[in-house]
């Protein structure tokens, strides 16, 4: 008689690989997973793409790298633990603290160079604060700032203007940037108003969307 004959069946919903499997299985279909698992697993997935898209960008993108140089020229070094991938609403897709920490929002990127863009924006207003000492409180320096970072990044490339709905064949940049920045601006908690934050835009406009530092042009 075969030895292995008189092993017993194995019992595949006894098996660790099977049930690895099984719980695979469930995550892609969806099925078998409670609204909390499934919650779980989407929040998980878009952080685990976030910090994969993230590390890419730290070490090829060339607007992520050039402003990681400069900031460092400056003094402030920026290490990749400083910049998180985390769960934000979705009116905004990162932000800078000015302790020198960057959010990227990691549920709020349709692709990989959204998130670049909006890198770059943080990084401008890392390189600002680092270089000269912004004062966020201050409204036509954060107006300044802000002109800066929409300016700079790719924010205000024409194609994601037409995603957001807003066509313009007559300085759509300059368009794009002042509305970008007088919105930030009135976020603001010093800002009491809209007319304050527009107020605040014009007022620096002209010195702030010229200068493009580090950069040499508008990138």
């Amino acid at each position: 008689m075969d030895p292995a004959s008189s092993e017993p069946p194995v019992n595949p919903s006894e098996s660790r690989s099977f049930q690895r499997w099984l719980h695979k299985a469930a995550q892609v279909s969806g099925m078998g997973l409670t609204a909390d698992e499934r919650e779980r697993d989407r929040v998980e997935a878009q952080h685990r793409r976030c910090e994969q898209w993230k590390t890419e960008l730290l070490n090829y993108s060339p607007s992520v790298v050039f402003m990681l140089k400069h900031l460092k020229l400056s003094g402030c070094l920026v290490p990749s633990s400083n910049i998180v991938c985390a769960p934000c609403d979705l009116t905004r897709s990162g932000g800078f603290h000015p302790a020198g920490a960057i959010i990227l929002c990691q549920g709020h990127f349709g692709d990989k160079k959204h998130m670049e863009d909006t890198l770059t924006h943080e990084l401008v207003h890392m390189y600002d604060h680092c270089k000269f000492n912004v004062d966020w409180k201050n409204l036509r320096h954060h107006a300044c700032s802000e002109i800066r970072a929409n300016s700079l990044s790719g924010d205000c490339r024409y194609m994601r203007e037409l995603g957001r709905g807003f066509v313009s064949f007559s300085k759509q940049h300059q368009a794009c940037v002042r509305r970008r920045a007088i919105l930030s601006v009135r976020a603001n908690p010093m800002c009491p108003d809209e007319a304050a934050a527009e107020r605040a835009v014009n007022e620096v406009w002209g010195s702030c969307f010229s200068d493009t530092r580090p950069f040499d042009e508008i990138y």
